[in-house]
């Protein structure tokens, strides 16, 4: 399913006095004095940051979605510009924009918000843009059965803007498409429609 493993309760928690070692270690192979003012706490910050950035790790994407609830309504729902942030596999270097997720419910509904938690689950993790957009479309017909799910990523990478190609401002957009959205055309327009709106 996309790639989503099982989640490590609490990893980077677990291994704080590790991580702050380690840091350390990387100051001080690219020239810095870990001893300066400015760098005596830093290997703690850097720490107490990927417990936060990478929080994903613990939790498995899929309870994001809590409790879902039975209902009728079986029309197009979006919840869309839900701000992310992640961090690249490639390059350990941010990347984040904004995700769009529309579906359309077969008898079951999540609470609103529980789509941008799917959303923090999924990208708070070492992670590419399309991985999170495979998962957060699987993710959701895993767990609601929808007639369709059709979600769009939007993202600005650091590790093509402030690095090699240096072409700050670009952005890479990317779709999951599923159910009723790939068959019909004119679904699909209208979730594309109402997401620029």
């Amino acid at each position: 399913m996309g790639g989503v493993k099982d989640y490590v309760n609490g990893s980077v928690t677990a291994n704080r006095e590790k991580i702050e070692y380690h840091v350390q270690k990387i100051l001080e192979l690219i020239g810095e004095d870990t001893e300066r003012e400015g760098l005596l706490e830093t290997p703690a910050r850097v720490t107490r940051m990927y417990e936060e950035i990478f929080g994903g790790y613990s939790i498995d994407p899929r309870d994001a979605l809590g409790v879902t609830f039975d209902e009728s309504h079986e029309e197009l729902v979006i919840v869309k510009d839900i701000v992310y942030y992640s961090q690249c596999e490639h390059h350990m270097a941010p990347f984040f924009g904004k995700v769009h997720i529309g579906y359309v419910p077969s008898g079951r509904i999540a609470g609103l918000s529980k789509l941008a938690r799917l959303v923090e689950a999924v990208s708070r993790r070492l992670q590419v843009q399309e991985r999170i957009t495979t998962q957060i479309a699987d993710i959701m017909e895993e767990v609601l059965h929808p007639h369709g799910v059709m979600v769009v990523v939007e993202g600005e990478h650091l590790c093509m803007c402030a690095r090699g190609v240096k072409k700050p401002g670009s952005k890479t957009v990317t779709t999951g498409v599923r159910g009723c959205f790939r068959e019909d055309p004119a679904a699909r327009a209208e979730f594309l429609s109402l997401i620029k709106e």
